[in-house]
Protein backbone atom coordinates (compact mmCIF):
# COMPACT_ATOMS: atom_id res chain seq x y z
CA UNK A 1 0.00 0.00 0.00
CA UNK A 2 1.31 3.46 -0.95
CA UNK A 3 2.00 5.68 2.04
CA UNK A 4 2.05 9.45 2.10
CA UNK A 5 5.47 11.08 2.23
CA UNK A 6 6.35 12.30 5.73
CA UNK A 7 5.91 16.03 6.15
CA UNK A 8 9.29 16.21 7.85
CA UNK A 9 11.14 14.88 4.77
CA UNK A 10 10.63 18.19 2.91
CA UNK A 11 13.14 21.03 3.00
CA UNK A 12 10.42 23.68 3.28
CA UNK A 13 6.93 23.32 4.71
CA UNK A 14 4.70 26.11 3.41
CA UNK A 15 1.14 27.13 4.26
CA UNK A 16 -0.91 29.01 1.65
CA UNK A 17 -4.18 30.41 2.98
CA UNK A 18 -6.97 31.26 0.54
CA UNK A 19 -5.39 28.77 -1.84
CA UNK A 20 -8.62 27.95 -3.68
CA UNK A 21 -8.71 31.53 -4.89
CA UNK A 22 -7.21 33.17 -7.94
CA UNK A 23 -3.77 34.44 -6.95
CA UNK A 24 -3.10 32.11 -4.02
CA UNK A 25 -3.80 28.95 -6.06
CA UNK A 26 -1.26 30.11 -8.64
CA UNK A 27 1.32 30.82 -5.93
CA UNK A 28 0.73 27.39 -4.40
CA UNK A 29 1.18 25.71 -7.79
CA UNK A 30 4.44 27.57 -8.40
CA UNK A 31 5.78 26.69 -4.95
CA UNK A 32 4.80 23.04 -5.35
CA UNK A 33 6.71 22.82 -8.63
CA UNK A 34 9.79 22.52 -6.41
CA UNK A 35 9.75 18.92 -5.07
CA UNK A 36 11.64 20.05 -1.96
CA UNK A 37 8.58 22.05 -0.87
CA UNK A 38 5.57 20.66 0.95
CA UNK A 39 2.72 23.07 0.22
CA UNK A 40 -0.51 22.90 2.22
CA UNK A 41 -3.47 24.90 0.94
CA UNK A 42 -6.13 26.01 3.41
CA UNK A 43 -9.42 27.54 2.25
CA UNK A 44 -12.97 27.59 3.60
CA UNK A 45 -14.35 27.76 0.01
CA UNK A 46 -16.56 30.76 0.82
CA UNK A 47 -15.27 32.60 -2.26
CA UNK A 48 -12.64 30.17 -3.55
CA UNK A 49 -13.61 27.02 -5.44
CA UNK A 50 -12.20 23.54 -5.87
CA UNK A 51 -11.73 23.84 -9.64
CA UNK A 52 -9.12 26.55 -9.06
CA UNK A 53 -6.96 24.25 -6.95
CA UNK A 54 -3.83 23.00 -8.68
CA UNK A 55 -3.53 19.23 -9.08
CA UNK A 56 -2.89 17.73 -5.66
CA UNK A 57 0.14 15.51 -5.17
CA UNK A 58 2.55 14.17 -2.56
CA UNK A 59 3.88 17.66 -1.96
CA UNK A 60 0.67 19.65 -2.53
CA UNK A 61 -2.22 19.08 -0.14
CA UNK A 62 -5.57 20.76 0.54
CA UNK A 63 -7.40 21.12 3.85
CA UNK A 64 -10.79 22.77 4.08
CA UNK A 65 -10.63 25.10 7.06
CA UNK A 66 -11.37 28.69 8.06
CA UNK A 67 -8.33 30.76 8.95
CA UNK A 68 -10.60 33.13 10.90
CA UNK A 69 -11.41 30.27 13.32
CA UNK A 70 -8.48 30.01 15.72
CA UNK A 71 -8.90 26.34 16.68
CA UNK A 72 -9.14 25.18 13.04
CA UNK A 73 -6.02 26.94 11.79
CA UNK A 74 -4.08 26.39 15.03
CA UNK A 75 -4.41 22.60 14.78
CA UNK A 76 -3.16 22.62 11.18
CA UNK A 77 -0.23 24.94 11.82
CA UNK A 78 0.91 23.09 14.92
CA UNK A 79 0.61 19.72 13.16
CA UNK A 80 2.73 20.75 10.18
CA UNK A 81 5.13 23.17 11.95
CA UNK A 82 5.35 25.35 8.85
CA UNK A 83 8.52 27.22 7.93
CA UNK A 84 6.71 29.82 5.80
CA UNK A 85 3.18 31.18 5.53
CA UNK A 86 1.63 32.93 2.53
CA UNK A 87 -1.45 34.58 4.05
CA UNK A 88 -3.63 35.37 1.04
CA UNK A 89 -7.02 34.53 2.54
CA UNK A 90 -9.43 37.50 2.37
CA UNK A 91 -12.82 38.66 1.19
CA UNK A 92 -12.10 40.40 -2.13
CA UNK A 93 -13.86 42.44 -4.80
CA UNK A 94 -14.93 46.09 -4.54
CA UNK A 95 -18.70 45.46 -4.69
CA UNK A 96 -18.58 42.33 -2.50
CA UNK A 97 -16.55 44.06 0.18
CA UNK A 98 -18.70 47.19 0.08
CA UNK A 99 -21.86 45.10 0.37
CA UNK A 100 -20.44 42.99 3.22
CA UNK A 101 -18.44 45.39 5.41
CA UNK A 102 -18.84 43.30 8.56
CA UNK A 103 -17.69 40.20 6.68
CA UNK A 104 -14.56 42.12 5.68
CA UNK A 105 -13.86 42.89 9.33
CA UNK A 106 -13.85 39.14 10.11
CA UNK A 107 -10.59 38.92 8.20
CA UNK A 108 -8.91 40.79 11.06
CA UNK A 109 -9.30 37.67 13.16
CA UNK A 110 -7.55 35.58 10.49
CA UNK A 111 -4.62 38.01 10.40
CA UNK A 112 -4.37 37.92 14.18
CA UNK A 113 -4.51 34.10 14.19
CA UNK A 114 -1.73 33.81 11.60
CA UNK A 115 0.52 36.25 13.47
CA UNK A 116 -0.10 34.65 16.86
CA UNK A 117 0.43 31.05 15.76
CA UNK A 118 3.39 31.92 13.50
CA UNK A 119 5.09 33.50 16.49
CA UNK A 120 4.35 30.47 18.66
CA UNK A 121 5.69 27.83 16.23
CA UNK A 122 8.65 29.86 14.96
CA UNK A 123 7.57 30.50 11.36
CA UNK A 124 10.57 31.95 9.51
CA UNK A 125 8.57 34.48 7.49
CA UNK A 126 4.96 35.46 6.83
CA UNK A 127 4.13 36.76 3.34
CA UNK A 128 1.01 38.94 3.38
CA UNK A 129 -1.17 39.91 0.44
CA UNK A 130 -1.98 43.54 1.02
CA UNK A 131 -3.53 45.75 -1.66
CA UNK A 132 -3.15 48.96 -3.61
CA UNK A 133 -6.48 49.91 -2.03
CA UNK A 134 -4.55 51.02 1.06
CA UNK A 135 -3.36 54.10 -0.86
CA UNK A 136 -6.93 55.35 -1.32
CA UNK A 137 -7.18 58.37 -3.60
CA UNK A 138 -3.45 58.81 -4.13
CA UNK A 139 -1.64 62.06 -3.49
CA UNK A 140 1.42 61.23 -5.58
CA UNK A 141 2.19 59.27 -8.76
CA UNK A 142 3.39 56.67 -9.02
CA UNK A 143 2.46 55.27 -5.60
CA UNK A 144 5.63 54.49 -3.68
CA UNK A 145 5.56 51.76 -1.06
CA UNK A 146 7.48 53.88 1.44
CA UNK A 147 6.55 57.51 0.80
CA UNK A 148 2.94 57.59 -0.45
CA UNK A 149 0.46 58.15 2.43
CA UNK A 150 -2.20 55.50 3.05
CA UNK A 151 -5.53 57.32 3.15
CA UNK A 152 -8.37 54.96 2.21
CA UNK A 153 -11.42 54.81 4.46
CA UNK A 154 -12.97 51.71 2.88
CA UNK A 155 -13.25 48.73 5.28
CA UNK A 156 -11.34 46.42 2.91
CA UNK A 157 -8.38 48.80 2.72
CA UNK A 158 -8.44 49.50 6.45
CA UNK A 159 -8.29 45.76 7.17
CA UNK A 160 -5.31 45.38 4.84
CA UNK A 161 -3.59 48.33 6.50
CA UNK A 162 -4.30 46.80 9.91
CA UNK A 163 -2.82 43.51 8.69
CA UNK A 164 0.37 45.34 7.81
CA UNK A 165 0.38 46.90 11.29
CA UNK A 166 -0.05 43.47 12.91
CA UNK A 167 2.99 42.14 11.07
CA UNK A 168 5.15 45.12 12.00
CA UNK A 169 4.04 44.89 15.62
CA UNK A 170 4.73 41.15 15.89
CA UNK A 171 8.15 41.68 14.35
CA UNK A 172 8.99 44.50 16.76
CA UNK A 173 7.85 42.63 19.86
CA UNK A 174 8.52 38.97 18.99
CA UNK A 175 10.91 39.03 16.01
CA UNK A 176 8.47 37.38 13.59
CA UNK A 177 9.70 38.17 10.07
CA UNK A 178 7.36 39.28 7.30
CA UNK A 179 7.11 40.57 3.75
CA UNK A 180 4.15 42.66 2.61
CA UNK A 181 3.07 42.47 -1.03
CA UNK A 182 0.85 45.38 -2.09
CA UNK A 183 -0.98 43.95 -5.08
CA UNK A 184 -2.24 46.19 -7.84
CA UNK A 185 -4.88 44.83 -10.25
CA UNK A 186 -3.82 41.31 -11.15
CA UNK A 187 -5.63 39.29 -13.80
CA UNK A 188 -5.46 35.83 -15.34
CA UNK A 189 -7.47 32.75 -16.36
CA UNK A 190 -8.70 31.96 -12.81
CA UNK A 191 -9.84 35.49 -12.02
CA UNK A 192 -13.49 35.52 -10.94
CA UNK A 193 -16.23 37.45 -12.70
CA UNK A 194 -16.29 40.12 -9.96
CA UNK A 195 -13.28 41.92 -11.44
CA UNK A 196 -13.16 44.33 -14.33
CA UNK A 197 -11.21 42.38 -16.98
CA UNK A 198 -13.17 39.18 -16.34
CA UNK A 199 -16.45 41.09 -16.26
CA UNK A 200 -15.70 42.79 -19.57
CA UNK A 201 -14.46 39.55 -21.17
CA UNK A 202 -17.55 37.62 -20.17
CA UNK A 203 -19.80 40.30 -21.66
CA UNK A 204 -17.73 40.52 -24.85
CA UNK A 205 -17.72 36.76 -25.41
CA UNK A 206 -21.52 36.80 -25.20
CA UNK A 207 -21.84 39.98 -27.32
CA UNK A 208 -23.56 41.66 -24.38
CA UNK A 209 -23.28 45.33 -23.37
CA UNK A 210 -20.11 46.26 -21.47
CA UNK A 211 -21.04 48.62 -18.65
CA UNK A 212 -18.65 51.26 -17.35
CA UNK A 213 -19.05 53.41 -14.25
CA UNK A 214 -18.77 57.09 -15.19
CA UNK A 215 -17.09 58.23 -18.38
CA UNK A 216 -14.38 55.55 -18.28
CA UNK A 217 -11.51 57.99 -17.94
CA UNK A 218 -10.46 56.47 -14.59
CA UNK A 219 -7.23 54.53 -15.05
CA UNK A 220 -5.91 51.26 -13.67
CA UNK A 221 -2.79 49.22 -14.22
CA UNK A 222 -3.11 45.51 -14.99
CA UNK A 223 -0.55 42.89 -13.99
CA UNK A 224 -0.71 39.41 -15.53
CA UNK A 225 -0.75 36.59 -12.98
CA UNK A 226 2.56 35.05 -14.14
CA UNK A 227 4.38 38.33 -13.43
CA UNK A 228 2.82 38.58 -9.97
CA UNK A 229 3.61 34.99 -8.99
CA UNK A 230 7.15 34.93 -10.36
CA UNK A 231 8.03 38.14 -8.52
CA UNK A 232 6.53 36.99 -5.21
CA UNK A 233 8.17 33.56 -5.30
CA UNK A 234 11.57 34.99 -6.27
CA UNK A 235 11.32 37.46 -3.39
CA UNK A 236 10.70 34.52 -1.06
CA UNK A 237 13.51 32.33 -2.41
CA UNK A 238 16.07 35.15 -2.59
CA UNK A 239 15.31 36.48 0.92
CA UNK A 240 14.39 39.92 -0.39
CA UNK A 241 12.26 42.59 1.32
CA UNK A 242 12.53 40.98 4.73
CA UNK A 243 10.42 43.05 7.17
CA UNK A 244 9.59 45.39 4.31
CA UNK A 245 6.85 46.17 1.79
CA UNK A 246 6.93 46.02 -2.01
CA UNK A 247 4.47 46.99 -4.74
CA UNK A 248 3.51 44.14 -7.09
CA UNK A 249 1.92 45.38 -10.28
CA UNK A 250 2.26 46.86 -13.75
CA UNK A 251 2.95 50.59 -14.09
CA UNK A 252 1.26 51.19 -17.45
CA UNK A 253 -1.99 53.11 -16.87
CA UNK A 254 -5.00 52.12 -18.97
CA UNK A 255 -8.27 54.10 -19.01
CA UNK A 256 -11.20 51.77 -18.33
CA UNK A 257 -12.89 52.74 -21.58
CA UNK A 258 -9.71 51.81 -23.46
CA UNK A 259 -9.72 48.46 -21.66
CA UNK A 260 -13.27 47.81 -22.89
CA UNK A 261 -12.33 48.77 -26.44
CA UNK A 262 -9.26 46.50 -26.34
CA UNK A 263 -11.31 43.51 -25.16
CA UNK A 264 -13.93 44.11 -27.85
CA UNK A 265 -11.16 44.14 -30.46
CA UNK A 266 -9.40 41.01 -29.21
CA UNK A 267 -12.62 39.00 -29.01
CA UNK A 268 -14.12 40.42 -32.25
CA UNK A 269 -17.19 41.13 -30.16
CA UNK A 270 -20.35 42.98 -31.15
CA UNK A 271 -20.71 44.35 -27.62
CA UNK A 272 -21.57 48.00 -27.09
CA UNK A 273 -20.16 50.16 -24.30
CA UNK A 274 -22.83 51.52 -21.94
CA UNK A 275 -22.08 54.15 -19.30
CA UNK A 276 -23.55 53.93 -15.79
CA UNK A 277 -23.49 56.59 -13.03
CA UNK A 278 -20.15 56.74 -11.18
CA UNK A 279 -19.78 54.59 -8.06
CA UNK A 280 -20.41 56.62 -4.89
CA UNK A 281 -17.10 55.46 -3.37
CA UNK A 282 -14.20 53.11 -3.96
CA UNK A 283 -13.64 53.89 -7.66
CA UNK A 284 -10.41 55.87 -7.51
CA UNK A 285 -9.58 58.11 -10.47
CA UNK A 286 -6.04 56.78 -10.88
CA UNK A 287 -3.97 53.91 -9.60
CA UNK A 288 -0.35 53.37 -10.60
CA UNK A 289 2.49 51.74 -8.66
CA UNK A 290 6.14 52.53 -8.47
CA UNK A 291 7.11 48.98 -9.45
CA UNK A 292 10.83 49.60 -9.91
CA UNK A 293 11.73 47.13 -7.13
CA UNK A 294 9.57 44.40 -8.69
CA UNK A 295 11.25 44.95 -12.06
CA UNK A 296 14.68 44.55 -10.43
CA UNK A 297 13.56 41.17 -9.12
CA UNK A 298 12.17 39.93 -12.44
CA UNK A 299 14.87 41.44 -14.68
CA UNK A 300 12.55 41.25 -17.69
CA UNK A 301 9.67 43.22 -19.21
CA UNK A 302 6.15 42.57 -17.91
CA UNK A 303 3.44 40.92 -20.01
CA UNK A 304 1.53 43.52 -22.05
CA UNK A 305 -2.22 43.95 -21.56
CA UNK A 306 -3.15 42.59 -24.99
CA UNK A 307 -0.81 39.61 -24.60
CA UNK A 308 -2.18 38.91 -21.12
CA UNK A 309 -5.81 38.97 -22.24
CA UNK A 310 -4.97 36.54 -25.04
CA UNK A 311 -3.21 34.29 -22.52
CA UNK A 312 -6.35 34.34 -20.35
CA UNK A 313 -8.43 33.07 -23.23
CA UNK A 314 -5.85 30.43 -24.19
CA UNK A 315 -5.42 29.09 -20.65
CA UNK A 316 -8.87 28.22 -19.40
CA UNK A 317 -10.69 31.48 -18.63
CA UNK A 318 -13.93 30.13 -20.09
CA UNK A 319 -13.56 26.92 -18.05
CA UNK A 320 -13.07 28.72 -14.74
CA UNK A 321 -15.98 31.05 -15.48
CA UNK A 322 -18.28 28.42 -17.01
CA UNK A 323 -19.03 29.87 -20.42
Amino acid sequence: MKTQTSRHSFKRRILVTGGAGFIASSVAEKLASDPENLVVIVDNLSTGCLKKLPKLSENLRFIKADVNEYKEIMEIMISYQFHYVFHYSAMVGVLRTQNNPVGVLRDIKGIENICRISKNIGVRRVFFSSSSEVYGEPVEFPQNAHTTPLNSRLPYAIVKNLGEAYLRSYHKEYGTNFTIYRFFNTYGPKQSRDFVISKFLLAALKNEDITIYGDGSQTRTFCYIDDNVEACVKIAYQDLFINDVVNIGNSIETPIIELAETIIKITSSKSKIVHLPPLPEGDMTRRCPDNSEMLKVLQRPLVSLEEGIKKMLENGFTYYNQI
